[in-house]
């Protein structure tokens, strides 16, 4: 299974979009056309990078447009950017999404006491490939952070490119501890903090800032599965919230 993508405008305009196509070369949903499951057997995911590491430009999934194609967050009429809060750079992981996940925002986390935030679930993937905008990437989960944003859960799946050479040494959450000392404590400060240049108070975490394991996690994504489900399903609440999607 492989995807295209085709870019239309000019980057950092509120114009640019990058749409996404299947194999065939139709158009497609990446939110709902790209399947959650690589390979379901070896609980292997696809992920769609929505901004590459090291850049500051918030681009994301499109849930109310048609097709749904990447484009940049807009904040009081300005494109969004993140501040480079020292000592990072940008994002310092390729981030992105799950496609065919939703965290429902009618629905409290029984373990944050927080709804969900009305998007896919994110994921920061420490490969040490620098991806491309728009690429779409098959993971290995390794576990989870639950950042709570401004009152809404807001989970964070640490995952590894399986096409990264160290892939098969990473299996859970305690090997990006052992084998990338640093990295997930500066993913907690990385997300504590990205706000607080533009005014806005530290974040919180669940679980006192600790990291879920791989099991924690893959559960957490099947959960947003779900609920995706039930929205594609028009069984969710979320009525005003609906998301377009056109085949």
């Amino acid at each position: 299974m492989s995807f295209t993508i085709e870019e239309r405008g000019r980057p950092n305009t509120q114009e640019y979009r990058v749409f996404f196509k299947n194999s065939e070369g139709r158009y497609i949903s990446p939110f709902h056309d790209i399947p959650m499951y690589a390979d379901e057997a070896q609980n292997i995911f696809h992920a769609i990078v929505e901004v590459p590491r090291w850049t500051n430009a918030k681009l994301e999934i499109a849930t109310k447009d048609p097709l749904n194609p990447l484009k940049q967050d807009v904040k009081k009429g300005n494109l969004r950017y993140v501040a480079n809060v020292f000592p990072h750079k940008g994002y310092i992981w390729n981030y992105g999404a799950i496609p065919q996940t939703w965290e429902d925002p009618n629905h409290k986390d029984s373990n944050t006491g927080c709804s969900g935030d009305n998007d896919p679930i994110d994921i920061c993937d420490i490969g040490n490939k620098v991806c491309s905008r728009g690429e779409v990437i098959r993971v290995k989960v390794l576990g989870t952070l639950a950042l709570i944003d401004e009152g809404e859960t807001d989970w964070k799946v640490i995952v590894i490119n399986t096409a990264d050479p160290e892939a098969s040494d990473f299996n859970n959450i305690d090997d990006v501890r052992r084998l990338k000392p640093g990295y997930l404590e500066a993913t907690v400060d990385w997300f504590k903090r990205y706000k607080v240049p533009d005014g806005k108070p530290e974040n919180q975490f669940a679980f006192n800032e600790e990291f879920k394991d791989r099991d924690f996690a893959i559960e957490t994504v099947k959960s947003t599965h779900e609920f995706w489900k039930a929205l594609i399903s028009k069984k969710t609440n979320a009525v005003d919230k609906w998301f377009y999607y056109e085949k």
